[in-house]
């Protein structure tokens, strides 16, 4: 008898699987499962035996074998979909601007300008790239045997690498200069070349910090010193050592330009298979997002230096990270710009990383060394150290609180000890992260819609916490700003927020910064 049952089960298997998709055999499968174990499994619910290997369910082992398959199948589809999207997208991508370009010129003779020189001279062997340096041993060592001794003793330069330290034959007839000269020292620099530099050369900054006297940016740098506001300016950031760079490791980049076409171009000319190269309009975010990072770094290594855990340093860093958020969306940043490469991803990598240059001055800092003492032993500049001053300068500008950032100030300008600075930050008042009612000020703003032009200070929704208040409406957007305010249970003001907002924008608003919640 059960010989002829396996019989027509495999008859029944035949006829019905033998041309349906993988899919639906699956399901057919489990509804005759289901079908012939149906007695089973009800007398199991009214007596169930005792738990045997012998009596697993077969309808059960089905089901996760059907489920097992079915999910492997569909991380296999989007893996596929992933690689032909990602196929398609490098078969339209243009080469022309690295086809066209045959001399690049690098301002600088440090680390990481080295490591670009050396990364853009492998795209393409017939283009002439050009290290502007200063050091006349260093263009020694590059010319005669393709090492710079003093930062890669180890890492043969590209044989098209040639350095010089004529500004002039460096810089005619180039199609692209890379700008890697300390900030601190880029004014001084630029004005010796000033002369020599054509009006349309487009400038790439590698350059990360704020000039410590002005808190300008190199994209404010590089267009007033060259006396040519309209210079093509460039800013590449991201998470990027230059001895990876050097070792080929893959890396991802940002380039930030106002002119998106000048951003794809230099996108073309550096990305490659180990050098990944995302594009954006949002400068200012790229900046202050490289500079702020370094001062962030110190900090971070002064909690290594001084073993506070790893608890400390994870509440430092996010802290950290909320502090250069508040001031960079203050001077214009996109919020997702600081959560990117050029942000989140710089932070982790210059904060938890050993081979970072302002990490090291931390961890030493907390280890009781001078910072006179650390600057005068490191034969590479951290820019953190300078940058610290400036941020604290800006902050006050834009009326920001940054007590971490501005606890690095005060230690690197010998008014703090490191000790002392964790004792005052950790007795900070108590902040309340207060996450207000989403459906009602979704609802509130899609009502503004109809209420174009609504006087100033009309209440037009409320809540048991908050209230939101029309402060200027704009046509076609609702409302460009908001009050919000908390209230206690007698109704007294104790929190007052202003945040210029778009309506698609608005999906949490949080009162987590002292900088925003303020005393009435």
């Amino acid at each position: 008898m059960e010989r002829v049952m396996r019989g027509r089960e495999n008859t029944f298997l035949r006829t019905n699987f033998s041309c349906t998709p993988k899919f639906e055999q699956t399901i057919l499968l489990l509804q005759y499962f289901t079908s012939r174990y149906t007695s089973k499994v009800c007398a199991a619910a009214v007596d169930p035996p005792p738990p045997s290997d012998q009596n697993q369910s077969p309808l059960r082992d089905a089901k996760e074998v059907a489920s097992a398959r079915d999910r492997q199948e569909i991380v296999r589809v989007a893996w596929e979909k992933l690689v032909r999207w990602s196929r398609s997208c490098r078969y339209k991508a243009k080469t022309d601007v690295l086809e066209r370009t045959n001399k690049v010129v690098v301002l600088g003779g440090g680390s990481f300008g080295t490591a670009m020189a050396s990364h853009v001279a492998g795209r393409k062997a017939q283009m002439e790239v050009i290290m502007l340096v200063r050091d006349p041993q260093i263009c020694q060592s590059i010319n005669e045997t393709h090492y710079n001794g003093k930062y890669f003793p180890d890492h043969k330069l590209p044989e098209n690498v040639i350095a010089t330290t004529d500004a002039k034959t460096a810089l005619a007839h180039a199609d692209f200069c890379l700008h890697a000269v300390p900030v601190q020292f880029s004014c001084s620099f630029l004005e010796g070349v000033v002369d020599y530099v054509e009006p349309d050369l487009p400038f790439i900054s590698l350059s990360k910090g704020l000039e410590l006297n002005t808190l300008r940016m190199m994209s404010q740098i590089i267009p007033q010193t060259l006396r040519n506001s309209r210079q093509p300016f460039v800013a590449l950031s991201g998470p990027s050592f230059a001895l990876e760079l050097m070792n080929k490791l893959p890396t991802a980049m940002v380039v930030a330009s106002k002119d998106k076409k000048l951003a794809t171009a230099v996108q073309q000319l550096l990305a490659s298979r180990n050098l990944r190269i995302n594009t954006t309009s949002d400068v200012v975010g790229v900046e202050i997002a490289g500079a702020l990072k370094n001062v962030l770094a110190i900090a971070a290594g002064i909690v290594e230096g001084l073993n506070l855990g790893n608890n400390s340093m994870a509440a430092l860093v996010a802290q950290g990270c909320s502090e250069i958020r508040w001031l960079s969306t203050k001077m214009g940043a996109k919020s997702t710009t600081i959560s990117g490469l050029s942000g989140t991803g710089d932070i982790m990598l210059t904060c938890f990383v050993s081979l970072s240059r302002n990490r090291t001055v931390g961890v030493r800092l907390g280890s009781g060394e001078t910072i006179d003492d650390i600057l005068c032993s490191m034969n590479q500049v951290a820019e953190g150290v300078s940058t610290a001053g400036a941020v604290i300068a800006l902050a006050q500008k834009y009326n920001v609180k940054m007590p971490v950032l501005t606890a690095v100030a005060r230690i690197v300008d010998n008014e703090l000890t490191p000790q002392k600075a964790v004792f005052e930050l950790m007795n900070l008042p108590q902040m309340q992260i207060l996450a207000l009612n989403l459906t009602i000020i979704r609802h509130s703003l899609l009502e503004l819609r109809r209420w174009q032009g609504a006087p100033f200070g009309k209440i037009f929704s409320s809540g048991r916490d908050m209230m939101v208040v029309v402060v200027k409406s704009v046509e076609g957007v609702g409302i460009q700003g908001v009050w919000i305010e908390k209230g206690d249970e007698d109704g007294d003001v104790m929190h007052r927020q202003r945040r210029k907002m778009k309506m698609v924008a608005i999906m949490e608003v949080v009162l987590e910064s002292p900088a925003l919640g303020r005393r009435r």
